[in-house]
């Protein structure tokens, strides 16, 4: 019977019968109670049967004896009173035999056809006591497996199908870092978005989480990674309940603890006891991954040999203890002189070997005399005093092979010629395998073929004035695509070039082909200073400095726009020779400075006789900025020597804003790198210039733009 139902008219002695009736032909329990004096005036029998009453009759009873809630009392006050709102929700009423029906009930007005205030409602009950048991079953089962999750030592999430929380235990909190009062409220939604931001793969673990769900009777085992560190072993299998799949359980054990033990195992075991240096076999393992860096991106690098000399006269002499605490002194000066990127090892009893990043022949040399200066400096230990030094041998990737095999035995070799010639000295291998002979051969003829051929082109990276956003610069690299062998590195062709002699061509080709773009640039009123890498045989060339004016002259280019980037070892070979050249080439008006700083032979001497403009800091100790404290005190030194002399500092390979700013803060002038741009053609750098000279013309702080590819 709903809200708004005709009752007979005529008075309530004629309704009775027509409500018997009607009531009676209800299949839900119901009866109607007049409203004034909350007496039931009609019953039917499915009424009775829920009340317990099946041969009796509800009728005259008062209606809230029947459902003895605060809610009904107050709503048969207000009802003789005047009309009520419905009511409608679940409850129990008592039956007859004293027990509890739970009912979901509902009470409506009944209108006799006109607007008055109604005298009659219907309440209907339709019994919940079955669903009530099983929700009471489900409680004493959820309960007893409550019991059971907490119990046990893993993480458990218990959901239905549809991914609903019906279970958890304090574990599983514990291992996502859930917060209990989001658990306590069943969020949801909320709980499973916590759980999948915590995944340092959140697409993925969504992607699976979703592939569970919809496979119903699929078990799986997965280890999840979070943010917090931790690594958790995720199990799932179904939930079954009388033979049917109700839901599914999640069981996370946290492997964090078994895994750092396991990496704990795996660092001992690369790892040498005495000193905390990595030992033989990791030194194989970093070698072979700086070997395979090398063959994908054409750079180099150092293995040096360490040999002490004579060690087992201070083993003997002064005891094995005092033998240790040497060599861990030896192994702190020796670290003393290493860049960040830098792997120092302890190889065996007495020796000690030092991969270093990036290194040509010269920086490879420069560390080794490093370090034998801090090697030989005295000793004092328990009022002994000595001194000890150290044979140095050295080889280079690729020039000298690729294995880890390779370069342990030419720099083995260049030990035993150390030792031969009386100790206390280095020796960096510079002979090549027979396998490399032929390859160079082949890369020396097509280099030659491809200059003739003009396949060579030069990429131009902006140079940018840190205070300001405008670009100040450019730096003219080679770049060079061959039809049949793709498109080849320069650190794969300019070792090979100026081993053969023809890095002279190549880099005259350069001079001219910068010199020839910043003039075409001045034409366009670009004024852009292009500065170059000089090789030490082209600046050793007789006619040199002659060639840079000729050059300068024939495109009618102002010397000051070009600069000449020099490195360290050309200006520490022949140092009165070097000291004429770069003389010569200030009078002409070019600007000079000097490549890889802090990566070579740096003195302050030359800094002080030569004419250099600028220092540019190798890209070496830029990478580690700022979170680096040792290329950061690298840095800083750098800048503050540099400001002292008066000269200018610009930063290469410069990635990101950390860097950018940490060079900023403390006194740099310029910078090149990813962060604004890699090199460019020639007329991807004029738009570039064009769009950075507007954008730092504005009057808004200037800003770098992030720029990759």
């Amino acid at each position: 019977m709903t809200e708004g139902a005709a009752v007979p008219a005529g008075g309530d002695a004629a309704a009775l019968p027509a409500w018997r009736e009607l009531v009676a032909s209800l299949p839900d329990a119901t009866w109607i109670v007049e409203a004034r004096t909350r007496r039931v005036v009609a019953d039917n029998a499915a009424a009775r049967r829920l009340l317990g009453l099946p041969g009796g009759s509800l009728v005259g009873q008062a209606a809230e004896s029947l459902i003895a809630t605060p809610e009904d009392m107050a709503f048969w006050d207000a009802a003789a009173d005047g009309e009520c709102a419905p009511l409608q929700s679940d409850t129990t009423l008592c039956a007859a035999d004293g027990s509890t029906v739970h009912v979901t009930r509902s009470i409506r007005p009944l209108r006799d056809g006109s607007n008055a205030t109604p005298r009659h409602y219907a309440v209907v009950a339709c019994d919940r006591s079955a669903w009530r048991r099983a929700e009471d079953e489900r409680e004493q089962l959820v309960a007893e497996l409550q019991a059971t999750l907490e119990s046990t030592g893993d993480g458990i999430l218990v959901t239905d199908l549809v991914g609903r929380i019906r279970a958890f235990n304090r574990r599983f909190a514990q291992a996502w870092g859930i917060p209990e009062d989001l658990l306590k409220t069943r969020q949801d939604e909320a709980v499973h978005e916590w759980m999948r931001r915590s995944v340092t793969d959140a697409d993925g673990y969504q992607r699976r989480l979703k592939a569970l769900q919809e496979a119903t009777l699929l078990s799986a085992t997965e280890r999840l990674t979070l943010h917090s560190g931790r690594v958790l072993e995720r199990v799932t299998r179904p939930l079954w309940c009388r033979g049917q799949a109700m839901g599914r359980v999640y069981s996370f054990r946290d492997l964090s603890e078994q895994l750092a033990a396991q990496h704990r195992i795996e660092e001992l075991s690369l790892t040498d006891a005495l000193t905390g240096l990595p030992n033989r076999r990791a030194l194989v393992a970093h070698v072979a991954q700086a070997s395979e860096r090398s063959r994908r991106e054409g750079g180099s690098f150092a293995l040096l040999l360490i040999d002490l000399d004579r060690f087992r006269q201070i083993n003997d002499s002064l005891g094995h203890d005092t033998g240790d605490r040497v060599l861990v002194d030896v192994a702190q000066r020796i670290r003393s002189c290493m860049r960040s990127d830098d792997l120092l090892a302890r190889t065996g009893g007495d020796q000690f070997a030092l991969r270093v990043e990036g290194a040509d022949t010269a920086v490879a040399e420069s560390t080794a005399r490093r370090i034998l200066e801090a090697v030989a400096a005295p000793y004092n230990l328990d009022g002994s005093q000595f001194t000890l030094t150290c044979s140095i041998g050295g080889a280079l990737c690729p020039a000298n092979g690729h294995s880890a095999d390779e370069l342990v035995r030419h720099a083995e070799a260049a030990v035993l010629a150390v030792k031969e010639g009386g100790r206390s000295n280095y020796r960096v291998q510079r002979g090549r395998r027979q396998g490399d002979h032929r390859a160079d051969i082949q890369l020396d003829h097509a280099m030659r073929q491809a200059l003739a051929s003009q396949r060579f082109r030069l990429h131009f990276q902006p140079q940018v004035a840190l205070h300001s956003g405008r670009i100040v610069g450019a730096e003219a690299l080679i770049r060079w695509r061959d039809a049949a062998l793709g498109e080849i590195p320069p650190g794969r062709f300019i070792p090979v070039a100026e081993d053969s002699g023809f890095i002279v061509a190549l880099g005259d080709w350069v001079l001219g082909q910068a010199v020839r773009q910043a003039a075409a640039w001045l034409a366009r009123g670009l004024t852009v200073p292009v500065a170059i890498n000089v090789s030490a045989l082209q600046f050793q060339q007789p006619q040199f400095v002659e060639r840079v004016a000729a050059v300068l002259a024939a495109h009618q280019l102002p010397a000051q726009l070009l600069e000449l980037e020099l490195t360290e070892s050309i200006l520490v070979r022949d140092a009165d020779e070097a000291l004429q050249r770069l003389q010569a080439l200030a009078r002409i008006g070019v600007r000079l400075s000097i490549d890889d700083f802090g990566t070579g032979y740096s003195s302050l001497a030359y800094l002080k006789r030569f004419p250099i403009d600028k220092l540019k800091i190798d890209r070496s100790f830029i990478s580690g900025l700022p979170g680096d404290d040792s290329d950061g005190a690298i840095v800083v030194a750098i800048l503050q020597m540099a400001a002292a002399l008066g000269k200018k500092v610009i930063a290469e390979g410069v990635e990101s804003e950390g860097q950018r700013q940490f060079l900023l803060d403390n006194g740099c002038h310029e910078f090149q790198g990813y962060l604004f741009a890699p090199a460019l053609d020639s007329l991807s750098f004029e738009q570039r210039w064009q769009m950075a000279q507007a954008s730092a013309d504005t009057p808004e702080p200037p800003r770098v733009r992030l720029v990759r590819g």
